[in-house]
């Protein structure tokens, strides 16, 4: 495993990080318990030490869960990074951007974007209760609210890093704009921003800017929430509860599978599997620090964390530059 500085912070971070969503289960089709937990321990076996989750991920059962297999773990070799800012609890009373009515179990639940100085406060003492800690190593807004000032809210997480809630503060889902406003408030460790093989927009005006200001960039969705695994090109049937069955309708299906089918190659030849290579091609672009990467079981986690363990050359990196041009 490979651990890199985040921004200007002194936080250490491993290259893939354990993207905790999938296991929270609501939008995924459901989880595992034992899996998620097992995926978790086999993830710090195997050089992980980083864990990415926010309290919408299962309404709290992510960062529940997390809490829970930490407690056999060294709390000092573990950051833990979560999120605050959707509700679905309605504490927020009708306040914020409403962003979406998500589905509890066949219940309609409104989710909003709210990230007033109120609601951090309050979701942080719960985010620190689920994973049983007394601190944070990276608090970051999950999504921007219009309806709150950008001010108020990096004030707030300033406070809570002279409390020592929390050891960082950072955003996600900024674009230009906002991460300049964000910057006049507080030094921001990072922005986590979707970022893939098929999604490559922050390259343009996002990349150049937190190369010059020294914030990471937290890349999420590296797989396309697996798409670019090749599995959805075979028998696998999403269940009908799984967002993705309409998130992979945005993608020319066919110039993936041409793209899955070249790439495939070079794989076999350097004997991993499509995963560890999409994985990998993307710690080494251009202002990427970290690459989030979702787990539901122990055989999934450690295969994520052995992208890691070969190297891309030049030409095969130019290899895999030329496949991906293809993509229209």
């Amino acid at each position: 495993m490979e651990y890199r500085k985040l921004g200007n912070t002194e936080l250490e971070l491993s290259a893939i990080t354990y993207g905790a969503f999938a296991i929270g289960g609501n939008m995924w089709g459901g989880n595992e318990k034992k899996d998620s937990i097992d995926s978790i321990h086999a993830s710090i076996d195997n050089g992980v030490t980083t864990i990415d989750t926010a309290p919408f991920y299962g309404f709290g059962l992510s960062e529940e869960m997390i809490g829970e297999a930490l407690q056999s773990q060294n709390r000092s070799k573990v950051q833990l990074l979560t999120k605050f800012g959707l509700v679905w609890d309605g504490s927020n009373k009708g306040k914020g951007d409403f962003f979406f009515d998500a589905d509890d179990n066949g219940k309609k639940l409104p989710i909003y974007k709210f990230a007033s100085k109120e609601n951090i406060i309050k979701e942080v003492e719960e985010s620190l209760k689920r994973l049983k800690t007394d601190y944070i190593d990276l608090l970051q807004i999950h999504w921007p609210d219009s309806t709150t000032p950008i001010q108020e809210t990096m004030e707030t997480m300033d406070l809570l890093i002279k409390q020592g809630k929390i050891r960082a503060a950072g955003v996600c889902n900024y674009d230009v704009s906002q991460l300049k406003e964000a910057q006049k408030t507080i030094s921001l460790a990072s922005n986590q921003v979707s970022y893939s093989m098929l999604n490559r927009k922050i390259e343009t005006d996002l990349i150049p800017l937190t190369v010059a200001e020294n914030i990471g960039i937290i890349a999420y969705s590296p797989m396309e929430r697996g798409l670019l695994t090749g599995k959805y090109f075979t028998d696998t049937k999403l269940k009908e509860n799984d967002h993705r069955n309409g998130y992979f309708g945005q993608f020319d299906l066919q110039q993936v599978k041409t793209l899955i089918e070249e790439l495939s190659s070079l794989a076999h030849a350097k004997e991993v599997n499509l995963a560890q290579l999409v994985l990998r091609w993307t710690t080494l672009q251009k202002g990427i620090s970290i690459v989030l990467a979702g787990a539901r079981n122990a055989e999934q986690a450690i295969s994520n964390a052995k992208a890691m363990d070969f190297d891309l050359t030049a030409l095969e990196l130019d290899f895999i530059n030329q496949a991906i041009s293809k993509i229209k």
